[in-house]
């Protein structure tokens, strides 16, 4: 089996929409770090698991300075977007958001 990780880095805005008060209600930004690990058993045509530039592509080309409540159809909790991110890159089966120092969330498919 073959394993490749890509960090990315995002800098983003969003709010959440919660059922309790708090201040992440309010319109704010973070400096996400993002680690997509990707699997396959036998390599691509190209000898990759997947090309790094096309993870690139799929997160931070279409969240980097972006109010991530527009971009995204979900509450933009770091839980929703590790899943979400996960999903765009089929050979991914691991997915870290780490919207602070210490806060950072998993996505694991089963």
């Amino acid at each position: 089996m073959y394993t490749v990780k890509k960090r990315i880095e995002v800098s983003a805005s969003h709010s959440l929409k919660l059922s309790y008060e708090s201040k992440c209600q309010n319109q704010h930004g973070h400096n996400w770090i993002i680690i997509v690990w990707c699997q396959a058993k036998d390599l691509n045509a190209d000898g990759m698991v997947v090309d790094f530039s096309h993870v690139k592509q799929k997160i931070q080309d279409k969240l980097d300075h972006k109010n991530l409540n527009e971009v995204l159809p979900f509450n933009t909790t770091a839980e929703n977007m590790a899943k979400w991110i996960c999903e765009q890159v089929p050979e991914c089966f691991k997915v870290m958001v780490q919207e602070s120092e210490n806060n950072i969330a998993w996505y694991e498919k089963d």
